[in-house]
């Protein structure tokens, strides 16, 4: 039985066609990365997945259960976890605050668990959110996720805008996940980043699917990765990296014009 299947999505925004007959699998264990260029579809697929913005057509399964039409909280109790671009933490809670919002389900991940994950958390646990760098601020929105336990962890561009050491913290977690038997399907736009941690791929483009295969034969495929994945296919390594500490010092330098 697979995580999560998908197929025929067809999905509007009043009388625009986003998605057409879009499918995809989400194997058990298994991490999945959905890749396209910027405006290619790929929130609007998970939004449909999830029930944020139900497709107008098609049919959605998670987990061997038919989830087309549940309403996003009771696809959340089947064990699904997601985490939205640009984060959306609570602001004015602490760090602290913002863990003890989700409902903890039994299983594996605490705040505790949490802590110990994320070092950075804890050092700042009673900072409020707005006080945290980006790159404490995806790794609060990724942890909140967990606390859920999810069977399936759904991430909507978690690399977006941070800094190398930080995105590679974030995808050190996404290879734990996979490791400790979790399913991940990931949307990104960091094709380098993102291949070195799936297993299979899928590449969105106008709404369509245009190619899927596994992360090992795209890896090696340059002129592929060039014209199908299109953004940020340069390259890029887990080893060019800042500190945390000079990622968090850089995100709160004072902006200047001219």
């Amino acid at each position: 039985m697979n995580a999560l299947e998908a197929e025929g999505l067809n999905t509007f925004y009043g009388k625009s066609h986003i998605l057409h007959d879009v499918g995809l699998v989400v194997p058990q264990g298994k991490v999945t990365t959905l890749l396209g260029r910027n405006g290619a579809g790929k929130t609007t697929t998970l939004r449909s997945l999830i029930g944020l913005t139900p497709p107008r057509s098609g049919r959605v399964q998670m987990f061997g259960q038919e989830t087309t039409r549940l309403p996003p909280f009771r696809v959340a109790q089947l064990g699904v976890g997601y985490v939205p671009e640009g984060r959306r933490i609570f602001p004015n809670l602490t760090v602290d605050d913002n863990l003890r919002v989700p409902f903890e389900r039994p299983g594996k991940w605490t705040v505790e668990r949490v802590y110990q994950t994320f070092p950075r958390l804890a050092e700042r646990r009673q900072n409020r959110g707005r006080q945290l760098s980006g790159g404490e601020q995806e790794m609060l929105s990724v942890a909140r996720a967990l606390l859920l336990s999810p069977r399936l962890l759904i991430l909507d561009e978690p690399s977006q805008g941070l800094a190398p050491m930080i995105v590679r913290e974030v995808f050190r977690i996404v290879a734990q996940m996979r490791a400790e038997g979790m399913s991940v399907l990931l949307v990104e736009q960091n094709v380098r980043a993102a291949l070195q941690v799936a297993d299979q791929v899928y590449v969105l483009d106008d709404g369509k699917m245009v190619w899927c295969g596994s992360a090992a034969e795209l890896s090696a495929d340059e002129e592929r990765i060039q014209s199908l994945a299109g953004a940020s296919a340069e390259q890029w390594s887990f080893d060019d990296a800042l500190t945390v500490e000079e990622e968090v010092a850089l995100s709160h330098q004072p902006s200047t014009v001219g």
